[in-house]
């Protein structure tokens, strides 16, 4: 039988989102036999994960189900809605926000299709600042906007996704119970990640040219990058064709890339949670200013 829906590649990130539920777990059950100062290098290393969970698994999966089963797809989508800390079918909704506006500028009312859009919160049409970006967009979700939202066209799928919450609060009750100050001292870290996934998502879009649609991302083709993120590095050809699966990116690339060129797209050489250490980036805005 078929399990899986487009190739047994897939069973890398699958494994990979198990690996990570379980560190989770460990986290909270080991934190008492820990020293402080090794429990705060594994809450970074958590902090990590979340980003890189959110950007390469969980992003993977919503537009490539990763099962032939639709009932392994939701019990994937469960899986992962408590391994990153909030639902999967939520975050399914804003990112086909995100890829139906691909970081559009405001329009005459002020408003984006892309609620991700790192020119929503700007000003005059400029991207907003990186430090804000990264730190006030996890305050700025409405859980209850985007389950009306999902509600309208798909009622089970938005009780799905409350469901999924209530699932991750519950596992999150257990875990204070067994071990609250373990929980206490990961919030700040959980938090962390949330703002290293959206400086990672920053850094995907600056630059980056709303009005072309082969130039609506920002590239990074640094193999272990790629390897690592299960194809992350290569966003610019993700935006063009959001449905390639994550294992023919590279090859898109090759088939897109002189016309890429030709369109300027723009590409770092760090991934793009350290853009902000791209010489790429830098040059960009020293020729903005001139």
């Amino acid at each position: 039988m078929k399990i899986f829906a487009h190739t047994r590649w897939d069973l890398a990130p699958v494994l990979a989102a198990v690996a990570h539920l379980a560190f989770d777990v460990y986290l909270i059950a080991g934190f008492e036999s820990r020293p402080l100062w090794l429990s705060a290098i594994l809450g970074a290393v958590y902090a990590v994960s979340i980003s890189w969970n959110i950007n390469s698994i969980s992003h993977n999966f919503i537009h490539t189900p990763y099962f032939k089963a639709r009932w392994m797809n939701r019990g994937f989508s469960l899986l992962e809605s408590v391994a990153i800390g909030f639902s999967q079918t939520y975050y399914h909704w804003v990112h086909m926000r995100h890829h139906s506006g691909n970081s559009d500028r405001p329009d005459d009312k002020g408003v984006t299709v892309d609620l991700l859009s790192i020119y929503r919160h700007g000003q005059d049409g400029e991207p907003e600042n990186v430090w804000s970006y990264t730190f006030m967009s996890f305050f700025r979700d409405d859980l209850g906007d985007i389950h009306k939202a999902i509600a309208r066209n798909r009622p089970f799928e938005a009780k799905w996704g409350r469901f999924e919450l209530v699932f991750f609060l519950v596992a999150v009750a257990a875990a204070l119970v067994y071990d609250w100050k373990a929980v206490l001292f990961l919030v700040p870290f959980y938090y962390l990640g949330n703002c290293l996934s959206s400086l990672n998502g920053y850094y995907e879009h600056l630059h980056g040219d709303p009005d072309e649609p082969i130039a609506w991302g920002v590239s990074s083709h640094k193999s272990f990058y790629n390897w690592l993120w299960f194809g992350n590095g290569y966003h610019a050809e993700h935006h063009y064709r959001p449905r390639t699966h994550w294992t023919k990116l590279r090859n898109l690339h090759e088939q897109i890339k002189d016309e890429q060129e030709e369109a300027g797209v723009h590409v770092i050489s760090t991934c793009h949670a350290l853009g902000f250490m791209a010489k790429e980036n830098r040059e960009a805005e020293l020729a903005d200013e001139y």
